[in-house]
């Protein structure tokens, strides 16, 4: 079973007072954290609120190597405790410096805690033991935290239900036993129910055929009443290692989804000039309009409103007493309102609305899949939750995508994941040590170490046996960068080349000469829940239509004669063909025209593109507020996607934790088309750049070139700011179709001091290297040494010149 008891504490910072013990000198680490600046327009910067109570700092020191700076100091350190536990404390996190992998202060202290008394005692080398003091800080913190709320819970649980054998969904995708559960592990334990039923019965689907065939690769699409949740699926379960929740960076294992603020029951909101969907929701109460509790309008009611949702369908469980049908006639005022402002007609409104969600919906998409190098073309997009149906064919009509599968639980598929996910337990263990053969017994002997350990762990809490399944993994980065990606262990050979096939995929290039470093290694071991196999139906002859009535859609701005098909009348072997609404008990699917949707022998819909999806043009002269919805949305994902490209790859602290840098599109003649909520002093000035790069290389211009320039009299800022600039060309096009502008902060650019430019200066030499047009990749190639070159021209150049990447 899953729960969100763990999430919620958490959100609402109801968890249990807690107390953090950390070396002395750095008691606000947790606070001052990193310099990320996730808000980076916010006038007032609202801290999150610390999950600790209290801090006790502790006399002692372990270096970075593993010497013994100072010893613990027990009788003070005891003392301390004490006094916590008596004004009422009864959870503590110790996080010493180094402790992840010097664990001996951490131990004396954790036994300290527990002979005065503590409940509940976290160690940062039990329960992250990976490198980055705030991470694994915090991630301790939030495992002392949750764990007692989550423990009383299960406890309470376990109560009412005598001798029954409890499992709980973690974050990570896996079952444990209710006694093994903890805080740390519970953050997605409702939302990672439906990844994991979306990936066994994908497995089960393409097995049969049917329609889908080849290797797993699917989407998933979970929409439900406040927002979306997408996640990837190719064979194996995707996480992340280091990610952030609720303002709390974690480094546990998570599966991952991307969520957005784009559900059933998001707001749809006219300015004036533009349609906007969301981020607010209507909640479940009051909920849409149509729930007839005086709610706004919302996504459900443009699908009621275009005929996407049939009201005779839904139980008569609405209104102040529970027992009334759907409110069209509410919800056909409201657009009728929105028409006369908008000069449109209702239903034109509404589909306009629904467009737009669409887009939010399928950009969702491409941030965990074309931002991270996946083809989505080729992959099958899967449906679920309460209204992922009524969207499918438009979503995967916007990511280009032809085939789309439902699955008879798909209303409930959280729910029936758990019951068929698998136990499992992940252990990691840091290693940071450069790839190279000298290391190789080292990691094998950690991962027999971590592989055993699991195995023992998972057995104690196993009853009836079974086999284990062990997957060993390595977590490598390149050396100076802080993006790891996770391969499967084998050979050094193997190993270094999985990593750059995942590198190239996510990031289009790879650095063949830089070395490589193992930041950590992972161990999963896994017991195989039972397969329960889906019941198989018996084909029915060949037959024009299962039983149907006649019903009418809104759909590409006309009515059409739509058929509506129950699910319970349909036989395997059906077809209908769109458009066409198929209603059952927990959702409803919506075939759009050019569809086709199949009941397999599995009681799968298989939904097939059988015609070319409608041609898209570009919004003419006269504005019209949805398109401009509509395009802005997609330019500005672009801009977005090259941002996360730029901050993952890069070196500087500048860039990754400071965002101090901006992208954005300009067209043809260096004008701004849309710009990521990037610096603002960046892009007010970039289009001049853009237009010195086009001016000065006239006819000169090829496929695969890239400028640099940071010219403050050409559209620069101050040196530091290198702006550079890629002519993107579509297909055969001999002059570029379009530009890309990234312009980022660089701690060294030259210059009498370090920063910009210093009160006593004089000239601009005096600030650094000014670069003017130059040429940094032509035809697909890093000019390397004359890049290098011009870093060291002028009185005063650069200090530290390092090799260049593309980063």
């Amino acid at each position: 079973m899953g729960t969100t008891v763990a999430t919620n504490a958490l959100l609402e910072r109801k968890g249990e007072p807690t107390l953090l013990a950390t070396t002395r000198g750095f008691r606000d680490v947790l606070r001052i954290a990193y310099q990320n600046r996730p808000r980076l327009f916010d006038r007032h910067i609202v801290l999150p609120e610390m999950l600790y109570s209290e801090v006790l700092e502790a006399d002692e020191r372990m270096g970075a190597h593993g010497k013994v700076v100072q010893e613990l100091d027990q009788a003070a350190l005891r003392l301390g405790l004490s006094a916590a536990y008596d004004r009422g404390l009864r959870s503590v996190a110790i996080v010493f410096l180094h402790g992840y992998r010097y664990s001996e202060h951490e131990q004396q202290a954790a036994a300290l805690a527990k002979d005065i008394g503590f409940t509940q005692i976290s160690t940062s080398n039990q329960t992250s033991p990976l490198m980055k003091m705030v991470s694994r800080g915090d991630t301790t913190v939030v495992d002392a935290y949750l764990s007692p709320i989550l423990r009383r819970y299960v406890d309470q649980l376990a109560q009412q239900l005598p001798g029954v054998p409890l499992l709980f969904m973690q974050s990570s995708g896996g079952l444990v036993d209710a006694q093994a559960f903890q805080g740390k592990d519970a953050i997605l334990s409702g939302p990672a129910g439906g990844i994991v039923g979306m990936a066994r019965t994908a497995e089960a689907a393409f097995a049969h055929g049917d329609g889908l065939e080849g290797k797993v690769r699917v989407i998933g699409f979970d929409m439900g009443g406040t927002s979306t949740d997408v996640s990837h699926y190719a064979g194996e379960l995707e996480r992340e290692f280091d990610t952030q929740v609720a303002g709390v960076r974690l480094r546990a294992p998570m599966l991952h989804i991307h969520t957005v603020a784009a559900g059933g029951g998001s707001l749809l909101q006219f300015d004036g000039s533009r349609f906007r969907v969301g981020p607010q929701s209507a909640g479940a109460d009051p909920g849409p309009a149509c729930y007839r509790r005086g709610g706004p309008l919302t996504v459900t009611d443009a699908n009621l409103q275009l005929g996407k949702l049939q009201a005779a369908y839904f139980p008569a469980v609405f209104g102040p007493e529970g027992n009334q049908t759907l409110d069209a006639q509410v919800v056909e005022q409201g657009f009728a309102h929105l028409a006369q402002l908008s000069n449109k007609t209702p239903e034109e409104v509404a589909e306009g609305f629904v467009h737009i969600a669409v887009q939010q919906m399928a950009h969702a998409v491409q941030k965990i899949s074309v931002a991270r190098g996946y083809d989505v073309t080729g992959y099958t997009l899967q449906c679920f939750g309460g209204a992922g149906g009524q969207h499918a064919c438009a979503v995967a009509d916007a990511l280009g995508m032809s085939k789309i599968l439902i699955h008879p639980m798909a209303g409930v598929l959280s729910a029936y994941g758990m019951g068929l996910a698998s136990q499992s337990l992940i252990k990691e263990q840091a290693i940071e040590q450069t790839l190279e053969a000298s290391v190789w017994p080292q990691l094998q002997a950690t991962l027999t170490h971590l592989s055993l350990q699991a195995q023992a762990t998972l057995r104690s809490h196993i009853t009836d046996g079974g086999d284990l399944q062990t997957h060993e993994r390595v977590h490598l980065r390149y050396a100076g960068s802080d993006s790891p990606l996770v391969v499967a262990m084998g050979s050094i050979a193997e190993v270094k080349a999985a990593f750059e096939a995942a590198y190239l995929r996510r990031f289009a290039f790879v650095m063949p000469n830089k070395s490589l470093v193992v930041e950590a290694v992972s161990v999963e071991v896994i017991l195989a829940g039972e397969q329960t196999p889906e019941p198989m139906l018996p084909m029915a002859p060949l037959r024009a239509m299962p039983p149907h009535t006649l019903t009418r859609m809104y759909l590409h701005g006309a009515w059409q004669d739509s058929v509506l098909v129950r699910r319970e009348d349909m036989q395997a072997g059906d077809h209908v063909m769109g458009p066409a609404v198929v209603v059952e008990r927990h959702a409803t699917t919506v075939i759009e025209p050019g569809w086709q949707a199949k009941l397999t022998a599995l009681n799968h819909l298989v939904l097939l593109r059988i015609s070319p999806r409608m041609a898209q043009v570009a919004a003419g002269t006269s504005v019209d507020p949805i398109q401009l919805e509509v395009f802005n949305n997609l330019f500005m994902n672009i801009a977005e996607q090259m941002g996360l490209q730029l901050q993952n790859t890069a070196h500087s602290v500048n860039i990754k934790e400071r965002l101090d840098f901006s992208c954005a599109i300009f067209n043809q003649q260096g004008e701004l088309i849309a710009n990521a909520p990037h610096m603002p002093v960046h892009l007010g000035s970039m289009g001049e750049s853009i237009k010195t790069i086009i001016r000065d290389n006239a006819g000169r211009m090829q496929a695969g070139d890239v400028y640099v320039l940071n010219d403050p009299y050409h559209g620069g800022t101050h040196l530091p700011d290198v702006t550079v600039i890629t002519p993107v060309y579509l297909g055969d096009a001999l002059e570029p179709d379009f530009y890309v502008g990234s312009r980022g902060h660089h701690a060294d650019i030259g210059g009498v001091s370090p920063g910009s430019m210093p009160p006593f200066s004089t000239t601009i030499d005096e600030e650094g290297v000014q670069i003017q047009n130059f040429k940094l990749v032509e035809k697909g190639v890093l000019r390397e040494a004359p890049m290098l070159a011009c870093c060291k021209v002028g009185p005063t150049p650069v200090a530290t010149l390092r090799k260049i990447s593309l980063t």
